[in-house]
C-alpha cells in the first residue's frame, strides 16, 4: 500500500511516504499500552482538559488543516473549514459530558448491591477513509481519549499528509505520548495489529471488502469491532412536500462533498405527481454546478479525490447505461486536468441492472418514479445496505410515520444529511454495525463492570 499525496485538481504529487517498519510498529503498541495502564489512575476532568486544548488547537490551525484536506483529497475550501469546526465541537462535547456517560451506574437487586462501573477497554485501532480525513478520525479519538483508550491510526493511504496534520495537532495541544499514534500501515501490517494482545478493538470507516476483512481478523481474534461502511441512501418524496424546500435541499443531498459521503442521498424516489417538476429542478441545479479550483471560493463542484475513484464511477456508469438506464443530464467529458466528473442523473433503473444495489460515490443522482408511498417504502428498502435515509413531508407527524418504516440507521426528515457530536452515527446490515458519536459512540470500547455484593445475613 503506497502512501502519496496527489493534488486532485492539478495531479500534483504532493509527497510520498514509507510503511512503518516492524520496530515503528511495536513501538507504538508499548506506548500506547503504557499510556493505557497509566490513565487507569488519571481523572476524566483531567483529560477533559487536554480535549478542550485539542478543540482550541484545531480552531487555530484552522486554516492549515482545510488547506492540507483540500489539496490531498480535494474538497471545497468551506467544507474542509467547516469539518474543522465540526470537529473542535464534537472534541469540546465529549470534554463536556464524558465524566456524565461514565458515572457508575446502580442496579436494584434483591439482598445485594449491584453497581456497573464504566472503565477502559485499552488501545484501539482506527482504520479510517479519505472523504472526511479530519472528521472521521475525531469520531473515533474525542470519545476514546476521554476514556482512556488510546487510539492508533491507520488512515487512508491518499491522506497520509492530512494524517500527520491531526497527529500534529493532538500532540501540539499537549496530550500525552500515544494518545493518538499515526502509522502508516498495508494490510499485513493492520492484521498482525489486530491480533496482537496489546490491541483491545478496532473501528472502521471504509468499504464492504475493507470491512469484511477487518471483521474476520478481529472476530479470529475476539476482539471487538465496529464498522461503517457503505450506503446506497434514499430520499423519500412525499406528495405533500414543501416543494421549496425540497429543490433547496435535494441538490445538495446528493453534490455536497462531491457526492463522495456514506451518507449522501443516492437514490431520489419521487411520486408521479412530483416527477417531472422535480426531475426539470434537479437538472437545473445541477447545471449550475460551478467546476473548478477546489481554493477558489465560487467553485461550487470539487474534482473527485483521485483518479481511480473517478474511473470505478464511470465504469459503474457505464454499465447502468449499458443495461437499460437513460441519462437524463450529464455523463459527458470535462476538459479539465484535474478528476472532475460532470454532475449526472440516471434514470429508468430497473432490479435487474447490476447498479441498482451499487453505490455510486460521486456525483450521480439515480431518480425513480413510484406511483404510492407504500411502493416507495418498499423501493428504499430494497436495498442491502441500511445505513441513512431522507424523508421530505410538510406534514411532520405523516414523514415521521414514514421514517419509523425505513430500515436504516439513521433517518433525516427534511433535512439532508448532517451529523452532531450528541447523534450516533450508523447503519445496519451491509453498511455495518456499531455506533460512533453520542453517549452510544462513547460507551462501543466500555467495559461495563458489574461489581455484586451480597449483604450479610446473620
Amino acid at each position: 500500500m503506497a502512501y502519496k499525496s496527489v493534488n486532485p485538481y492539478t495531479n500534483e504529487t504532493l509527497n510520498e511516504y514509507e510503511n512503518a517498519t516492524s520496530n515503528e510498529i511495536e513501538a507504538a503498541l508499548q506506548t500506547a499500552t503504557d499510556l493505557a495502564q497509566s490513565w487507569e489512575t488519571v481523572s476524566i476532568s483531567e483529560r477533559a482538559t487536554v480535549l478542550h486544548a485539542v478543540a482550541s488547537q484545531l480552531r487555530d490551525e484552522k486554516q492549515a488543516m482545510a488547506e492540507t484536506m483540500t489539496r490531498e483529497m480535494g474538497k471545497l475550501i468551506g467544507e474542509s473549514e467547516d469539518e474543522v469546526d465540526s470537529c473542535a465541537s464534537i472534541a469540546d462535547y465529549f470534554a463536556d459530558h464524558a465524566e456524565e456517560f461514565m458515572q457508575p451506574t446502580e442496579i436494584e437487586t434483591k439482598d445485594a448491591k449491584a453497581t456497573v462501573l464504566k472503565q477502559a477497554f485499552g488501545p484501539i485501532l482506527a482504520c479510517e477513509p479519505w472523504n472526511f480525513p479530519l472528521y472521521q478520525v475525531m469520531r473515533i479519538f474525542a470519545p476514546n481519549f476521554m476514556v482512556g483508550n488510546p487510539v492508533i491510526l491507520k488512515h487512508a493511504s491518499i491522506v497520509p499528509g492530512s494524517a500527520r496534520k491531526i497527529s500534529q495537532i493532538v500532540d501540539d495541544a499537549g496530550a500525552p505520548e500515544g494518545s493518538l499514534i499515526n502509522l502508516f500501515l498495508d494490510y499485513d501490517q493492520i492484521a498482525d495489529m489486530i491480533a496482537d494482545p496489546r490491541i483491545a478493538g478496532v473501528a472502521l470507516t471504509g468499504s464492504e471488502r475493507g470491512g469484511k476483512s477487518v471483521a474476520k481478523a478481529a472476530g479470529e481474534n475476539l476482539k471487538k469491532s465496529t464498522l461503517e461502511l457503505g450506503g446506497n441512501d434514499a430520499f423519500v418524496v412525499l406528495e405533500d412536500v414543501d416543494r421549496e424546500l425540497l429543490y433547496k435541499v435535494a441538490p445538495a443531498a446528493r453534490l455536497a462533498n462531491s457526492g463522495q459521503t456514506c451518507t449522501a442521498s443516492k437514490r431520489f424516489i419521487v411520486p408521479d405527481a412530483l416527477y417531472d417538476d422535480f426531475m426539470d429542478a434537479l437538472i437545473v441545479s445541477f447545471s449550475e454546478m460551478k467546476m473548478g479550483d477546489p481554493l477558489d471560493r465560487t467553485t461550487t463542484l470539487a474534482p473527485m479525490s483521485s483518479e481511480h475513484g473517478k474511473e470505478k464511477l464511470q465504469k459503474q456508469v457505464d454499465e447502468a447505461i449499458a443495461n437499460g438506464a437513460e441519462v437524463v443530464y450529464g455523463n459527458e467529458s470535462v476538459q479539465a486536468e484535474g478528476q472532475f466528473f460532470m454532475p449526472t442523473i440516471l434514470t429508468d433503473i430497473t432490479p435487474e441492472n447490476p447498479i441498482f444495489d451499487q453505490e455510486l460515490f460521486g456525483p450521480v443522482a439515480q431518480v425513480f418514479r413510484v406511483h404510492s408511498e407504500k411502493e416507495a417504502i418498499q423501493l428504499a428498502n430494497n436495498s442491502q445496505y441500511g445505513l441513512g435515509s431522507v424523508v421530505m413531508s410538510s406534514d411532520l407527524k405523516h414523514a415521521e410515520e414514514v421514517a419509523s418504516q425505513i430500515k436504516a440507521g439513521m433517518t433525516f426528515v427534511n433535512h439532508g444529511w448532517t451529523s452532531l457530536p450528541e447523534l450516533p452515527f450508523g447503519g445496519i446490515r451491509n453498511s455495518g454495525y456499531g455506533r460512533e458519536l453520542s453517549k452510544q459512540g462513547l460507551m462501543t470500547f466500555v467495559n461495563e463492570h458489574l461489581i455484586y455484593i451480597a449483604e450479610n445475613k446473620e
